[in-house]
């Protein structure tokens, strides 16, 4: 090689050298969260955030100090041990290499969102008659809560409403070291004795997405969004006489399950940049995860947590509500979180770690009521929250009949999408659209039609605070209307006013929306827990916001009707609460228990209870069944579990979250954590045997049978088969094999069962799921 050659090669090297650290460089950051665990209390804050420092200067060079800290996101000094940092995926690699690192994962704003009157009565329906007035009795023997801090980590809070009043409250719980944390339109004075304490979260927002349009939220704990101000009525909302939704539908007095609960609010969701409110928000698990340590550390006694996303197989190590909950319950804080609403899809369930009350979502014996009259006399049943005057007769027309040439496909037509339908066809008439969505209403307006009739291809309707007069309709009566056009020379109709109807039946119905098991991340824990009432709930609203949270939509309500598994969420977390307050002995674990295995799988017509499509639901939809809050304060036996159970757990998962505790030789299987309920996956060869065990919390002197309906294909045998307790707090184990019959027809395929232990007062119930590989 010559001189010339040699100066070309080395330009060469020194060419590619220099782009491959020019693409080093411009790689985007992105916001990292680093685990390393729990602090052990021995160093300064400021020693804690140099610890952090230390990896973040050890990855990126010659970076200055000052460079660091400004790359430092999150820096978590309470109870969670570890950071998030802006960092390049290079980057975050090394780091997850370096001594002291349980896990680092992205967090990302757009893959965590909220999971979006009577219902506290029809709960009581579900009590039984021998349990009548237990509502009020429950909430007398816990002083309605009084004691117990609920955090919400939600969207934030509207201080001013009635919800929120701490009028005749006592002082400040003791135990209380939360803050008021001020902000836009925000400061100490709108917390108070009911709402204590206030914070909010956007660093890893900002850092992902970049800094907040003001315009469109307030950079303080104050909701805007309305999501979080819903939960928080929900849970523990004061009694507020003459609440309604808009047009006065749902109208009575509206409460949250634990009136006098005691809330802290921590706000961790943010408008998404360039979309409506409507289109949801913006959660940071790393936001989050400062939003867990701060409530840890403030004192918090339950948290309520209505966000989420359908689980990775990575779960257990890179999600912050999961993370964020291990370290609460060790704590003994209880965590109770929404399943998700990505039904009726399988294994969409949320939140599924062993140490979350996850919950899925269920109706309530209510509809309110929209009559359709049509031309030739018929009343169809309609349901609307929407206010309707008219009664006059209009024309009425299928939306398949009048669109737009090329707008729609043949799977489309007639759903009412927007641009599709042709005003010169629609002005001044009624219209029927294949379609339920809020959309649909809108675009029926945009053509100049007078009203709107959406189908519903379910047996539940959620209603929608329509902008124009607009009702829902069965998918049946959808059939008959379209009959009625084709039919009739001159078809018309006119919406009836509507109004709030009570008893109907049957009820509950699993929501369509809520997500189902099987467990994705591990199947051989079952989920969700427990269902409770989600679906057309009405609580607490943001001024600021509106009813469908569109531009359009320009109404300012107090109270506001809502649906998803974000509603049954804090239905719970009330009930824990009050639970709490009885039973300030009992563990996370005790407490989720006593409310799975008092249960019922039955609606109040005492028949099984049902899923959207008039199907009987199973435990992949309902868990154990639908809470019975004051079954649950005496359940008889409870199935506990402690921190240490959980990490064993997590060993089976071939995951280490805490370095004091090393995985034995022989890793006791999934199945074997001391749950309420009972998942076996993919059985191999005929059978499997796994331990439970159950404590004594009912009567000293007692005395279990055991009762089995084995799932069909499967024979489950329990051993013993009576349990005798002398004494409160004694433990009895069992052994539960189950065998798979050689005649079974669909292998990985679950299927379903329960067993019982009852004293004759009593009834221990737990879901069985098994299947087979």
């Amino acid at each position: 090689m010559n001189k010339h050659h040699i100066i070309l090669f080395l330009l060469s090297i020194f060419l590619i050298m220099g782009l491959g650290g020019f693409v080093s460089c411009s790689e985007e950051k992105k916001v990292y969260v680093v685990y390393l665990g729990e602090h052990s209390g021995e160093k300064t804050l400021k020693e804690i955030e140099d610890h952090h420092c230390s990896f973040l200067h050890s990855v990126k060079g010659t970076t200055t100090k000052k460079d660091v800290r400004a790359s430092l996101v999150h820096s978590y000094k309470n109870i969670i041990n570890g950071f998030s940092a802006l960092l390049t995926s290079q980057e975050a690699d090394m780091i997850s290499g370096m001594e002291g690192v349980i896990s680092v994962f992205h967090s990302d704003p757009h893959e965590i969102k909220p999971h979006t009157t009577r219902s506290w009565d029809f709960v009581s329906i579900l009590e039984g008659t021998s349990l009548i007035n237990s509502r009020e009795e429950l909430l007398q023997n816990a002083s309605y809560g009084e004691d117990i801090i609920v955090g919400v980590i939600d969207s934030g809070v509207w201080p001013e409403s009635s919800s929120f009043s701490d009028e005749g409250m006592g002082p400040v719980p003791k135990s209380w070291k939360g803050i008021c944390q001020e902000g836009v339109a925000f400061n100490a004075s709108h917390c108070n004795r009911k709402l204590i304490g206030a914070r909010y979260y956007l660093k890893g927002y900002e850092a992902a997405t970049g800094p907040l349009n003001e315009t469109r939220d307030f950079r303080s704990p104050r909701d805007v969004d309305g999501h979080g101000t819903h939960t928080a009525g929900t849970v523990g909302g004061r009694r507020v006489a003459n609440a309604s939704a808009i047009g006065g539908f749902a109208k009575g007095t509206a409460t949250g399950g634990a009136p006098n609960v005691r809330l802290a609010i921590y706000k961790v969701c943010w408008p998404v940049p360039d979309q409506s409110l409507a289109e949801g928000n913006a959660c940071a698990a790393d936001d989050i995860l400062a939003a867990f340590d701060d409530a840890i550390a403030d004192g918090v006694h339950v948290l309520s947590v209505s966000l989420g996303s359908i689980p990775r197989t990575t779960y257990y190590t890179q999600n912050g509500i999961a993370i964020g909950s291990l370290h609460a319950v060790k704590k003994n804080v209880v965590v109770s979180c929404s399943a998700g609403n990505e039904g009726p899809i399988p294994s969409t369930v949320g939140n599924v770690a062993p140490w979350i009350i996850t919950v899925g979502a269920s109706s309530i014996d209510r509809v309110f009521s929209s009559p359709i009259m049509l031309g030739n006399g018929m009343i169809i049943e309609g349901q609307t929250v929407t206010p309707i005057r008219r009664r006059r007769l209009h024309p009425l027309v299928y939306a398949g009949d009048v669109e737009i040439r090329g707008t729609t496909a043949s799977n489309t037509t007639g759903a009412c999408l927007p641009g599709t339908l042709s005003r010169n066809l629609v002005i001044g008439k009624v219209v029927l659209c294949r379609n339920s969505g809020m959309q649909a209403s809108m675009e029926v307006k945009r053509a100049g039609g007078v009203a709107a009739i959406l189908g519903n291809t379910f047996n539940e309707i959620q209603v929608t605070p329509f902008l124009d007069p607009t009702t829902v309709v069965f998918s049946y009566s959808l059939t008959t209307i379209q009959k009625y056009i084709e039919t009739e020379k001159n078809p018309m109709a006119t919406l009836l006013p509507g109004n709030t109807l009570i008893g109907t039946k049957p009820a509950p119905v699993m929501a369509p929306f809520t997500s189902k098991g099987p467990n994705r991340v591990d199947p051989n824990i079952l989920k969700p827990d427990i269902t409770a009432p989600g679906f057309n709930i009405l609580a607490a609203w943001s001024e600021a916001s509106s009813p469908l949270k569109i531009p359009e939509d320009h109404r300012v309500v107090k109270y506001n009707m809502n649906s998803g598994t974000s509603m049954s969420c804090p239905h719970v977390s009330a009930v824990i609460a009050l639970l709490k307050s009885i039973h300030p002995d009992w563990s996370s674990a005790a407490i989720r228990s006593a409310l799975m295995t008092t249960s019922t799988i039955n609606n109040v017509v005492g028949r099984p209870i049902t899923n959207s499509t008039g199907s009987d639901a199973n435990p992949f939809e309902y868990g154990a069944g639908h809470f019975r809050p004051s079954r649950a304060v005496d359940p008889g036996l409870v199935y506990d579990a402690t921190y240490t159970d959980y990490l064993l757990y997590l060993c089976s998962q071939n995951i280490s979250l805490d370095s004091s505790l090393s995985c034995p030789e022989k890793v006791p299987a999934a199945s074997n954590l001391n749950y309420p309920s009972l998942a076996i996956a993919n059985i191999r060869g005929s059978t499997r045997t796994v331990r439970r065990v159950v404590t004594n919390v009912g009567k000293a002197n007692s005395t279990y049978f055991l009762a089995v309906r084995s799932p069909p294909g499967y024979v489950v045998d329990i051993v013993p088969k009576t349990l005798r307790f002398s004494k409160l707090g004694e433990k009895h184990s069992f052994n539960i094999t189950v065998r798979a019959q050689s005649s079974i027809e669909k292998r990985n395929v679950f299927s379903f069962g329960w067993y019982t232990w009852s004293d004759g007062v009593h009834v221990v119930r737990s879901p069985i799921a098994v299947s087979s590989a």
